[in-house]
């Protein structure tokens, strides 16, 4: 059992039979009035999120979740498989728990999300930021921009992202996973 004062960015909490991953939180002390916490919530088993406010000192129940190092081995009928690192032993992952499928690519490293208690999947986090190469580029016509222009790139997982004109094809690029930008090229 926990209250309003630990709570923090990432911690995941028990909270109308579901368990939820703490996106943002507010302490707010009113002139008026007693102490609360502001929170986005965000629910580890079905993405959907929620505000919710919490009066000062409320009792909060924490989850305890493990997050261990996994590696993306390919996708069939039945999901996504990974396999543990240190032990060798393969787990398959339905789409609908992985943050970001379209950005995987064989043998890339992903954390994947244990309830500790239960051993049970909850999810699949796929890095934040990753290097991937271009397989289909447009070629940039010289002179037709004025500032930012981008075009079409097809990446090595088969996903289209927005890329500045001067990205050729066979370059490598890091993208942001969370929204699908280019960041930089990387040499």
């Amino acid at each position: 059992m926990a209250t309003t004062a630990d709570i923090k960015k990432g911690l995941v909490i028990e909270f109308n039979n579901d368990l939820y991953s703490i996106v943002e939180f507010q302490h707010v002390k009113p002139g008026k009035g007693p102490a609360f916490v502001r929170t986005k919530l965000k629910s580890i088993t079905t993405g959907k999120v929620l505000d919710n406010t919490f009066s000062a000192g409320h009792k909060i129940t924490t989850a305890r979740v493990e997050r261990r190092p996994y590696q993306f081995l390919y996708k069939d009928d039945v999901g996504y498989h990974f396999m543990d690192t240190s032990t060798y032993e393969q787990i398959s992952i339905e789409e609908s728990m992985i943050n970001a499928p379209k950005f995987l690519k064989d043998g890339q490293e992903v954390q994947v999300l244990f309830h500790a208690e239960e051993e049970k999947v909850l999810g699949c986090e796929v890095p934040q930021h990753v290097v991937v190469k271009v397989t289909y580029s447009e070629p940039a016509v010289k002179g037709n921009t004025s500032t930012n222009a981008t075009k079409n790139a097809e990446i090595e997982t088969g996903t289209t992202i927005q890329v500045p004109l001067f990205i050729e094809q066979d370059e490598l690029i890091k993208i942001n996973t969370e929204d699908g930008s280019y960041i930089e090229r990387v040499k």
